[in-house]
C-alpha cells in the first residue's frame, strides 16, 4: 500500500542466502542484534542511515556496549518469513525485531515475542502514545508486545481545479457517503473528461484494495464492524458490510471510477500516483498520508504543483454518525523476540530509538504520521510535507485491522466480494452471503451475527 514498500517483487532469496546477512543473540551479554527489513531498492537506504544514527548514540552512551544491526533485504513476505526462521531459536534470535502490526499477533501466538508490559509501565515516554497506536501492538491477552514508530492514516484528496470547473468548492467538506457520491456525479456530468471518484477494489490491488477501499467504509459504519473483541469471533457480512459494498457497486455501475479492468489492475495504485492525478484526469481518490512522497525528493513522479492542485478531507462516515469521520491506519513496531539473551539490553536501545529527537527524525525521513503526541507538536515534524497536519488528525478516528492469524484469508474474502459487485457479477446482497460462507469455513463457525 505505501509507496515506501517494494513495488516489483525481486527474486527471492534463498533461506540460506539470507541467514548470511547476520546471526542472532548467542550468548554476548555486551551486544544488542537488531533486525529489520531493508528496502529491495538499493537507492532507498533512509532506515539504514537513521539506525545507523541511533547505534552510535546507544553505543556513546552506554560505553562497552555494542549494536549489531541485522538487515534483511527481501520483500515484505520474505522479511516476516527470515525473522520468524531467526526467532525459532535462541542461537540465531535476534535482541530487537522489526514487526509489521499486520502480522504482529501470528508471531505472538507462534510464541516467538515477549511481553513488553514490565518495561513499559517504568518508561515515561510510553504515556506519549496514543491509545489508538498501542492498540495495534496488543495482543488478545491484553499485554502489548511492540513499540510502535509511526503509522499512515488515510482519507480523500481531490483535484481543486477540477472541482472548480464542476461548480464544487476547493474547501470540500463532505458530511456522509451520499455527498462523497452526488460530488462525483457531479464531476461526471460537468467534467466528463475526468475520473469522478476511485476507490480501490478487486483482487489484483490486495489488501490495498480492501483497507484502503473496503474498510474504509466498513468502519463507518458502526462500532466493530470486522470483528467482535468482546466476543472474540468474526462478524458476518451483516447490514453494513453490505452497505460498504454497495457503495463500490454504485461507483463501479454508475461509471464514476476508472475504468474497471484499469480498477482491478494490481498496478493501478502506481497509476493514480504517477499518472491519474499529476497528469489531471482524477477528481478524487481513497487514498493514503503518503502519496505526497510520489512527488518530491526524487520520488517516482516529480510534481512540483501538487501541493497547489490537490487538497484532502476527511473521509466521512456513513450517515455523519459519531465520530464523523474514519481512517484505516497501519504501522510497525520494535519488538523482543521470546528468544533474546538480552532483553533488558534490548529495551535501552529501543529507549534510544524512541527519544522525542529521534523519533521526530524517524517519522520525518520515513513520512509516517506521529504516534506520539509530542512528536505530532513538534514544528519540524508539522514542516515535514504539506497535509501532515491534517493526516496526523485522522489517528484520533483511525482504526486498525485485526492483527489476527487468519486475517489475510479473511481479507481475500473480502476481496473476492468486491471483485464480483465491481464486475456486476453480484449484487451487494449475494457477494455478502458468498463472503459469510467464506468466513465460516476460515473460522470454523467462530462467527457472529451483528
Amino acid at each position: 500500500m505505501r509507496p515506501t514498500a517494494p513495488l516489483i517483487l525481486v527474486t527471492v532469496l534463498a533461506a540460506g542466502a539470507l541467514t548470511a546477512c547476520g546471526g542472532g543473540s548467542g550468548s554476548d551479554p555486551d551486544t544488542v542484534k537488531v533486525a529489520y527489513n531493508r528496502s529491495t531498492d538499493n537507492k532507498i537506504r533512509f532506515k539504514d542511515n537513521y539506525l545507523e544514527s541511533v547505534k552510535k548514540q546507544f553505543e556513546e552512551a552506554n560505553p562497552g556496549k555494542k549494536v549489531e544491526l541485522i538487515p534483511i533485504q527481501a520483500p515484505d513476505n520474505d522479511y516476516a518469513t527470515k525473522a520468524q526462521q531467526m526467532m525459532r531459536s535462541a542461537k540465531t534470535a535476534p535482541d530487537v525485531v522489526y514487526e509489521d502490526t499486520f502480522r504482529i499477533n501470528s508471531d505472538i501466538k507462534a510464541g516467538y515475542l515477549r511481553p513488553l508490559d514490565e518495561y513499559l509501565d517504568k518508561w515515561a515516554d510510553w504515556d506519549q502514545f496514543v491509545d489508538t497506536a498501542k492498540s495495534a501492538a496488543k495482543a488478545e491477552d491484553g499485554k502489548t508486545y511492540g513499540v510502535p514508530d509511526g503509522t499512515d492514516t488515510r482519507g480523500l484528496w481531490f483535484n481543486k481545479k477540477i472541482f472548480a470547473d464542476a461548480g464544487l468548492p476547493a474547501d470540500w467538506q463532505p458530511k456522509n457517503w451520499a455527498e462523497v457520491l452526488d460530488a462525483a456525479r457531479t464531476i461526471k456530468r460537468e467534467v466528463p473528461e475526468a475520473i469522478p471518484l476511485n476507490v480501490y477494489t478487486g483482487k489484483g490491488p490486495g489488501e490495498a484494495a480492501v483497507m484502503q477501499g473496503f474498510e474504509m467504509l466498513l468502519y463507518g459504519t458502526g462500532a466493530d464492524p470486522l470483528y467482535d473483541p468482546a466476543s472474540k469471533k468474526w462478524v458476518a457480512g451483516g447490514k453494513g458490510f453490505v452497505d460498504a459494498l454497495d457503495f463500490v457497486r454504485t461507483v463501479y455501475s454508475e461509471k464514476l471510477g476508472p475504468d474497471v479492468s484499469d480498477a482491478l489492475d494490481p498496478n493501478i495504485g502506481t497509476r493514480v500516483a504517477t499518472e491519474f492525478f499529476p497528469e489531471g484526469k482524477l477528481a478524487i481518490s481513497l487514498d493514503g498520508s503518503w502519496m505526497g512522497q510520489n512527488w518530491i525528493n526524487k520520488g517516482p513522479k516529480e510534481w512540483s504543483g501538487w501541493t497547489r492542485e490537490l487538497a484532502q478531507a476527511p473521509m466521512p462516515t456513513q450517515n455523519g454518525q459519531a465520530p464523523g469521520s474514519v481512517s484505516m491506519s497501519g504501522g510497525w513496531a520494535w519488538s523482543i523476540p521470546q528468544k533474546s539473551q538480552n532483553p533488558d539490553l534490548a529495551f535501552e536501545f529501543i529507549k534510544t530509538q524512541q527519544t522525542k529527537e529521534n523519533a521526530v527524525e524517524w517519522d520525518v525521513v520515513g513520512a509516517q504520521i506521529a504516534v506520539r503526541e509530542d512528536v505530532a507538536a513538534d514544528p519540524r515534524y508539522l514542516k515535514s510535507m504539506p497535509g501532515v497536519d491534517f493526516f496526523t488528525k485522522l489517528v484520533e478516528v483511525t482504526n486498525y485491522r485485526p492483527a489476527l492469524p487468519v486475517y489475510p484469508q479473511v481479507s481475500s474474502a473480502i476481496g473476492e466480494a468486491m471483485e464480483s459487485v465491481t464486475t456486476g457479477d453480484s449484487s451487494a446482497a449475494d457477494a455478502a452471503k458468498a463472503y459469510d460462507e467464506e468466513l465460516k469455513t476460515i473460522a470454523e463457525g467462530a462467527v457472529v451475527e451483528k
